[in-house]
């Protein structure tokens, strides 16, 4: 099994925020406090434990969230999962008695 590369506290804020979740909605999301998002947020120590983070990390990946490891020309950071193109509906010349609803 491949272990996954730590996250840092920078990528679980930028996470949370491609979401648009409060810290609560998160705690809530992962049945932890409050208080252990915010640690897990928080730079420098005492941070919280290997397993909130985890857990936190799952639920964000859970809304699409992509955790990107450093390369040697970038730092650690996220984006959001592709949904595929957004649905624009039928053009004008598609419309037919076929297809009305």
């Amino acid at each position: 099994m491949m272990q996954e590369r730590p996250v840092t506290s920078a990528q679980l804020r930028a996470g949370r925020a491609l979401l648009g979740l409060s810290q609560a909605v998160l705690a809530g999301c992962t049945c932890l406090s409050i208080l252990t998002v915010q640690r897990a947020e928080a730079e420098g120590d005492p941070g919280a434990s290997e397993a909130a983070v985890a857990a936190i990390r799952v639920a964000l990946e859970d809304q699409g969230v992509i955790f990107l490891e450093a390369d040697g020309r970038e730092g650690p950071g996220v984006r959001l999962r592709h949904s595929g193109p957004p649905d624009e509906g039928l053009r004008p010349d598609q419309l037919t008695s076929d297809n009305d609803i």
